[in-house]
């Protein structure tokens, strides 16, 4: 008996030492051996003192990079959530082309990934390496131009309901149904952002899987809810200490779930019964219809990816199987809906507060109305009045300035898979005060490098001493500077760059210019005496001040320019 008490002691002894000298290896002395330690940094106020806050606040993180860059350099040292996570932030143009660029070095940290996954499975969001090179492989071709100009139809009916869904808002104001100061005008205070999400979650859920959510009309489909629920509860008012928690103790959610597991397993349950059901009945009608030599013509996204998943040059075993198609289709409707109502809406506000751009840009938009009413246009007629919209040039500067201005992503995480030497293009300022010629900078496995997309899109020393500014005309002029900077779409890092860039930019293009062209051409926007204040909240969402707890909100005045013209 003694002996077994001594062999259990033993055992114990032994884990708990095992246990504690890895935490004193990686705590202590695997980070004096950083050389990371090397680079200049913000100092620290205290060993449990980090620069999350100012580097993450969009209120305060402009001013920050700003800072950073003048006193360290370009690539400069910062403390994440402990004493052992040294960070690399680069704001060198070359260092982060070369993160962006080599992505089987630098993925997303096993934290990001699992968070994404607990939520919406492991689709090309939180996929990395052969599974996400698979996973991207299927899903090109139905991000194709050809497939991509099928859907322009499918938005501009969307952006048509929209509309009309609030010309009876104001219609209901003018002839006194609701309460407003100003009756006569049809003046209504609309939030944008939550119903430019209704709108956005109508087209990817036609364009995604052929599903009609009707979210315009009224919130109460199971799937919509689902969603919402998910997107806008478990993720953007979620208890940040308990997510941490969560992520490293998954078990804690198994054992003792708060509301938001709750909530979250409440919404997948939903998502895998009703969008499973819809991926099985897509599966059935393509292979049916090759069966019986009619091949279904099902223009979704859904549907492209099952019969790209099973045509014939493609080797079964890069195929993915059904439920990783279900995570795709996930990942579709939270990257698709929320970013671009985001962006959206950002774009919106950003016109409100500068009326004289606004009515500029009506202008331009107003020359291309044609003189038969969307609704009567044919699919061709609606495709030619796109690419004409597509080519408009004050539209597009607008749509540029306002993505480079407030990015719905703020920022990106990714961690070395192996060390690495990443290129410099600007001096490295040292630790010891020093600055350093040298052609790279030393990151070893395990490293956390903060890709700043935001910090990039406002850099003074790229874009200029107004960089801070909404300026749509500064597009016609850019810098050589600018012109070297990397990034998907227009010299910017909103839509990232590289191998992981974000593969339905031009869907969110097509939405964005589609939503802008249908709402400017009809109302007016302007700001109400609420403050709308940037937080960011898994992406950079707008809050009314003092109400962050009712979610995003973006309150403008809007009012139809038929009143207008008739006042």
């Amino acid at each position: 008996m003694i002996s077994l008490s001594i062999i259990f002691f033993s055992f114990f002894s032994a884990v708990a030492l095992f246990f504690l000298s890895y935490v004193v290896y990686h705590v202590i002395i695997a980070p004096r051996f950083d050389p990371l330690r090397k680079l200049a940094g913000p100092p620290l106020n205290g060993p449990l003192h980090n620069h999350m806050s100012p580097v993450l606040d969009p209120f305060r993180s402009p001013k920050t990079h700003a800072a950073y860059v003048e006193k360290y350099g370009r690539n400069v040292r910062i403390r994440g959530l402990g004493p052992w996570d040294e960070r690399l932030l680069p704001l060198d143009p070359v260092s982060v082309a070369h993160v962006l660029k080599n992505s089987t070095i630098y993925e997303k940290p096993w934290q990001s990934r699992r968070l994404i996954t607990s939520l919406i499975g492991c689709g090309m969001l939180a996929a990395e390496g052969h599974v996400h090179k698979r996973q991207r492989r299927v899903a090109t071709p139905a991000f194709s131009v050809q497939n991509m100009r099928a859907l322009v139809p499918l938005v501009f009916s969307k952006g048509e309901e929209l509309k009309d869904k609030w010309m009876n808002m104001s219609r209901a104001v003018k002839e006194g149904q609701v309460a407003s100061e100003n009756q006569n005008s049809g003046q209504v205070e609309i939030d944008v952002c939550h119903w430019i999400s209704r709108a956005t979650f109508d087209v990817i859920g036609l364009a995604g899987f052929d599903y009609h959510f009707n979210a315009i009309q009224n919130e109460s489909d199971e799937l919509f809810v689902a969603y919402k629920e998910m997107f806008e509860i478990a993720v953007s008012q979620g208890d940040g200490v308990r997510t941490v928690l969560g992520i490293y103790f998954p078990i804690i959610n198994s054992l003792f779930p708060d509301k938001r597991a709750k909530t979250v397993h409440r919404c997948q349950e939903t998502i895998r019964r009703v969008a499973g059901k819809l991926v099985q009945q897509k599966k059935t009608r393509i292979i049916d219809g090759e069966k019986s030599g009619s091949a279904y013509t099902g223009k979704d996204l859904l549907s492209l990816l099952l019969k790209s998943n099973i045509a014939t040059d493609l080797p079964p075993d890069q195929r993915i199987s059904d439920e990783d198609i279900l995570h795709n289709i996930n990942t579709f409707m939270f990257a698709g809906s929320d970013t671009t109502s985001l962006a959206l809406t950002w774009a919106l506000l950003l016109l409100a507060k500068h009326p004289d751009m606004q009515t500029r840009l009506r202008t331009e938009l107003l020359s291309i109305v044609p003189t038969t009413p969307i609704s009567r246009l044919s699919p061709e007629e609606i495709e030619s009045l796109h690419n004409t919209l597509q080519n408009l040039p004050y539209l597009n500067n607008v749509c540029r300035e306002s993505l480079r201005l407030i990015p719905p992503v703020h920022s990106s995480l990714r961690v070395a898979t192996q060390d690495d030497e990443i290129p410099v293009s600007y001096p490295v300022h040292l630790s010891d005060g020093t600055i350093s010629e040298q052609k790279s900078i030393s990151v070893s496995k395990g490293s956390f490098v903060h890709v700043p997309v935001e910090a990039f899109n406002l850099d003074k020393g790229m874009w200029g001493p107004n960089a801070w500014d909404f300026d749509p005309d500064r597009w016609d002029h850019l810098s050589e500077d600018v012109l070297s900077l990397p990034g998907l779409y227009s010299n910017l890092l909103t839509f990232s760059a590289g191998p992981r860039s974000c593969i339905g930019m031009r869907f969110s293009m097509i939405e964005m210019k589609t939503f802008l062209y249908i709402l400017l051409t009809t109302f007016t926007f302007a700001e109400t005496n609420k403050r709308i204040y940037k937080a960011n909240v898994v992406l950079t969402r707008p809050y009314v001040s003092g109400q962050f707890k009712k979610g995003s909100q973006c309150p403008l005045i809007v009012t139809p320019l038929e009143s207008i013209a008739t006042s």
